[in-house]
This record gives C-alpha cells, structure tokens and sequence, in this order.
C-alpha cells in the first residue's frame, strides 16, 4: 500500500473568478495558497512547497486547465531499473 504522503501532487491552477493563480495538493479540500497575480510567482511558491515535502508539481495551463509541465521533487527512480 501507497503512504498517502508519497502519492501526493500540488497543482498550480487558474482561478476564473478571482483572475488569481492558486496552489492546491491532492486530496484537499483547501487551496495550499492562493491569490497568486502571475503564474511564475504561483510556480515558485508551489515548487518550494513540493520540495520541501518530496512532492510532484503539476502546472496547469491558463485557458483549458490541461496539465501542461510536471516536475518531481520526490523519490524518482531515475535512471530507471532494467
């Protein structure tokens, strides 16, 4: 069985209403951090938040809210076995 700290992600997404970028981790209920005026600023706050909990980022695209880049700051297995 999966930690549920290891399977977590924060995503970087665009908020409509507010015309703000927010941070939001898998299986919350609450936005991480919000009220971000440009997407970079919202990237840099949830990169350090993936960081410092060996996360993966997952940055969202504006207008479609597509993932559009994924980074991993956690346990990779990179190079792969085999």
């Amino acid at each position: 069985m999966t930690d549920k700290k290891d399977s977590k992600q924060i995503h970087v997404m665009y908020d409509k209403n507010s015309k703000t970028w927010y941070g939001k981790q898998d299986n919350s209920d609450r936005k991480s951090f919000a009220g971000k005026p440009t997407q970079a600023e919202a990237i840099d706050r949830a990169r350090e938040i993936a960081q410092n909990n060996k996360q993966e980022l997952s940055i969202h695209r504006k207008d479609n809210n597509q993932i559009r880049e994924k980074n991993s700051y956690g346990k990779d297995n990179f190079p792969p076995k085999g």
